[in-house]
Order: structure tokens, then sequence, then C-alpha cells
């Protein structure tokens, strides 16, 4: 279906570096040996490998895919699936209190997952430094990639665990065993930092394949990091302090993608979730996955496989990530066309008669509602598994339709094609807007955040019924200059991010980055118990659950070497 640059995948097992004997020189489809490693061909697939490795997680140990993390454990969804029991350790997420160092799925296998990703660049590393360049031209290029991909995957890892063990390709085994995860949090995130700006440093602005990392994508991704360096935790996870330097840099890295005219916002946000308009002009940096490629089941999406709605015929399974009430309630508007901050959930909304942000009806499966912009098959709530214990409600950004050449279904699970943006131009937009605010500069902010309502107020296109009729009253205006402070503009922005990445995996994230998860969440649950009583139980605790615990196994492994996490 696509033509991408991931065109061999090497899983963890098939990299064989062998000095094997004669009677065993038959190398099997895939498998290197050490001879193999300095030509030029074998070492462009090491770090086409790297790239793979990035899309290399699963169902219960995602890295790419943070619904779980980032969308269950806020406000935005509740688990879903056949009951609480189901999948148990999202439960245990969504529960905050019930979360343990011992949790295999999750906690232990996304930790192993994210360090294959970084053992396949480091692999890389040593394999491109160790070829000339008159052998190799793209030497400079790829290790500047190969800098930005272990980035990503350390900035993934820090996001959910925070103490993390951060080692290079010049570490042998003895080394990374003495590595420990006692690192500041200054000092981790400028570890992290240093690939990116190595990628900044070595990277052409437009590469001449889809996919691979650009200069602009590593000026991005900098930005997001500075970005969530510039508020100062303390060891138990408090916000301490807001550094202005910090935030500073996010504004002439954001300006420097900004300015660089490469990227825009689509004019419809549905772009941003159909295969048929994806690596589009809102697309900084995606993973690249791709079906009908000549392998058996292609380069698919699966960590999304559970989210399918369970009882729509076409799908059959699995009924998890249902949006919240909250998050529906959040996407109602006033009679000027702005949120309503603080009475949005002070009862059920009635869908009806209210009127609401239309980024709900590209969010969030309701009754009677276009499913993925398809309205000869409308949302039914015949279609969800569990509705006694997660409500009606279902989400769909990441899924597509069983129709989609980019989709296929694999015995009861589900993948898609559909590239995943791990960085779009709107989420650049709202990094720049949130760093001037705190920058005491919220008349800056304010044409930036417009700029995603009024994408948002625009994107109605594909959400008519069969009839032609809307589904929902929509009503949706820019944030007016009077009453701009900077209190208005902090919580506008933060409203903006949540319905922007509704669903997601960011915003539990952005929570703990300002420093607000406890209030917002306890907040959220005290609310959300009443009408959903599975959460009778739940609770936040903070300087504890910002985080997820280290591993008890990688703990037992470096006999006590890495540090657990407070409160765990």
């Amino acid at each position: 279906m696509k033509n991408r640059i991931i065109l061999a995948l090497f899983t963890s097992g098939l990299l064989f570096l062998s000095s094997c004997k004669k009677a065993l020189d038959y190398t099997p489809t895939g498998v290197l040996a050490s001879t193999d490693l300095t030509s030029p061909t074998a070492v462009e697939g090491l770090v086409t490998a790297a790239y793979a490795a990035i899309g290399n997680g699963d169902m219960i140990g995602p890295i790419y895919s943070k619904w779980a993390y980032g969308s269950v454990r806020s406000d935005d969804a509740y688990k879903g699936g056949g009951g609480t029991g189901d999948v148990g350790e999202i439960d245990a997420m969504e529960h905050y209190n019930l979360v343990t160092p011992s949790m295999d799925a999750f906690v232990s296998r996304t930790w192993k997952n994210l360090f294959k990703s970084i053992s396949r660049a480091n692999v890389a590393m040593r394999a491109v430094n160790g070829i000339s360049d008159a052998a190799f031209p793209n030497k400079k290029s790829r290790l500047a990639e190969l800098h930005f991909l272990r980035a990503h995957s350390y900035f993934t890892m820090k996001l959910l665990y925070k103490n993390i063990p951060i080692f290079d390709e010049n570490a042998s085994e003895a080394d990374i065993l003495k590595t420990s995860n006692t690192l500041s949090n200054e000092e981790a995130w400028n570890k992290i930092a240093a690939d990116f700006q190595y990628a900044i440093d070595n990277l052409p602005e437009k590469q001449a394949e889809l996919g691979r990392a650009n200069k602009l994508a590593a000026q991005a991704y900098l930005a997001k990091l500075r970005l969530y360096q510039a508020y100062e935790q303390d060891a138990n996870h408090h916000v301490t302090n807001i550094n202005r330097t910090r935030l500073q840099e996010v504004v002439n890295l954001t300006q420097a993608v900004i300015s660089s005219g490469r990227y825009s916002l689509s004019k419809d946000i549905a772009d941003n979730f159909l295969p048929e308009t994806e690596n589009g002009p809102e697309s900084v940096f995606a993973i690249q996955f791709s079906i009908n490629d000549g392998t058996t089941a292609g380069r698919l999406n699966f960590e999304d496989g559970l989210n399918y709605p369970h009882g729509a015929p076409q799908y059959g399974c699995c009924g998890f990530h249902a949006a919240s009430q909250n998050l529906v309630n959040a996407h109602t508007t006033d009679a000027n066309g702005l949120p309503n901050f603080e009475t949005f959930n002070n009862s059920i909304a009635d869908l009806n008669t209210q009127t609401v942000d239309p980024r709900l009806d590209h969010t969030v499966g309701i009754d009677g509602h276009p499913y993925k912009y398809d309205n000869t098959k409308p949302f039914s709530n015949s279609w969800v598994r569990d509705a006694g214990v997660y409500g009606n409600f279902h989400t769909m950004r990441n899924q597509q339709l069983a129709t989609s050449s980019s989709y296929l279904k694999l015995g009861p699970f589900m993948g898609s094609a559909k590239n995943y943006d791990i960085l779009r131009y709107d989420d650049i937009l709202l990094m720049q807007a949130e760093a001037y605010i705190e920058l005491d500069q919220p008349e800056k902010a304010l044409p930036l955040i417009n700029q995603i309502r009024t994408r948002a107020a625009a994107s109605t296109g594909r959400l008519k019924k069969a009839d032609g009729t809307f589904p929902s009253k929509y009503n949706i205006k820019e944030y007016p200059a009077a009453g701009w402070t900077k209190d208005y503009a902090r919580k506008a922005l933060q409203w903006e991010r949540r319905l922007e990445f509704a669903t997601e995996g960011e915003r539990f994230f952005d929570l703990v980055r300002w420093g607000i998860a406890e209030q917002v969440l306890n907040a959220y649950i005290a609310v959300e118990k009443g009408r959903r009583t599975f959460l009778a139980t739940a609770k936040f605790t903070a300087g504890r659950d910002e985080y997820l615990p280290i591993p008890q196994s990688e703990i037992t492994f470096t006999k006590g070497l890495y540090k657990q996490n407070p409160g765990y």
C-alpha cells in the first residue's frame, strides 16, 4: 500500500553475530553474520531495523500508543473491555493505588520493549561508526537519525518511569550492568537532549524518503523535552519551579519549525486519523506502517488492537478504551462557543440539546452518530461490550473502518497500517503557546491557540449523518482578546491540549508536567465514581502515582542497583 523506508524487519532474535564453523554455515533469511556488518547494505539494514524497533511494541507492552498510560490513567477514558478483570493490569493503573512493581504486563513488558528499541539504535550506531565515510556516504545522516531514535525511546521511558538508566553505544555489557537509574532529573533530561541536539546539528531539513527523521523533527522533539524539563520536580515529583530559560528554548525551537514553512495544520482534523491523508502537512514525525508489502501480515499497529467496538459485526473484539463521561462533558460549549470551564461536569451532558465542540464527533463513538466518518453504519449502543460497567461511549481516533485498505483482522485482534504520529504541527503550536503563557506573554499565545480552534470549527465536512444533518449541535468560536489574562490563557491552553489530543495518550503526562495531576484526577474520581461505581476505590496519591514503578524484575536482576520510585 505504501512505499516506505521500512523495507526489512529485524526482530530481536534475528540479529545473529556468529562465528559458526563451516558445517553450520547456512544463513537463514534475515540473519546477519558478524562479517556482514561491514557492508553498506547491511549497515543500512541495521538503521532500518532501528526505525522498525520504535514500532515493535505489543498490546500488553506498548511503546508508542499511550492509550492505557496516558488516556485511561487520566480523566479521558475508562479501560473498557469485558469488566474490570479483563486485562486487569490496566484496571490497576486506572485505580492508581493498585499498581505494583511486580506487574509483568505493561509495567515490566513496556520497560523491556523500550530497551530493545534502544539496543537496536546502539547496535546500529556501532556498525555505522565502523564504516568509512567513503564507503557509506549517508553516514552522517544515519548516525543523526539513530541519535534521534534513541532519544525518542529514552524520552518515552522518562515520561513513564522518570528514574531510568541511560547508556550509549559505547557501553559494554559490563558497563550497562553498572549503570544505575539514580541520575538527577536535570542530568537525565540533558543526556536525552544531547541526542536530539546531535540530530539537529547533523540532519538535513528535508529527507528524500518518507519516514526518516529530519532536522525540524529533531528541533520539535527537543522543544517537547525542554517543555517537560522546564517544570522542575523534586524527588517526590512535586513541581517546584518553572524554568524560564527552558521555556525560551521551547519558543526558539518551535519557532524554527514554524518559520520553516514546511508544516501546517491540515484543513480538517480528521486528516490526522485516516490512512488516505497520512504523512500530510501536519505530520512532523510518524512511525511508518504498511500492509500488502509482501509479508504475511504487513507491518501493522497492533498496540491499539484491543480498542475496536466489541459488538459491531465488522469487528467483534474487544471493546477497550471507553471514553469517559467527563471527556464528553468537556466538549460542551456555552452560548458564545467557548468552553464551560467551571461547570462542564456539573451534570451529564444532553447531547440532543447542548452545543458542542466538533472534536467530540472525531473522538467519541456515540449512539446514532457516524462511526469513523461512515454514515452508513452509525455507532450503536449494541456495539458496547460492558455498558453496565463502562457506559455506552467508545473511542475511535486510532481505529480504522473494517472497509479501510489499511485494516487487517488477525484472529480476534485488529491491526492497522495507518501511520502513528509522534509529533504533529498542532502540538508545536500549543507547545509554543504554553511557553509564551508561562513567560508572561499570553498575548502571543492567543493567535496560536485560536488557530487550533479555527481548524476545529472547520472540521465538520466528514461528520454528517446519512440524511445530510449533523449528529450534534456545533458551536465553537475563537477566544476573544478581552479578558485574556495569564490565568485565563493557562486554563484555555490546558483545555485545548485536552480536546486536541483527546484519547491519544497525552492527557496524563500533561497533568503531571503541570503539577496538577492529584488535584484534577481526585476531583474527577470524586464525581465519576458516582457514575461508574467500579472507580469507588480509586485514589491518586501525589508523590507516587505520577510515574510507574521500576519493574521489580529489573531491580532483582541488577541486585538492587536500580532504586525504586517513591511510594512503591
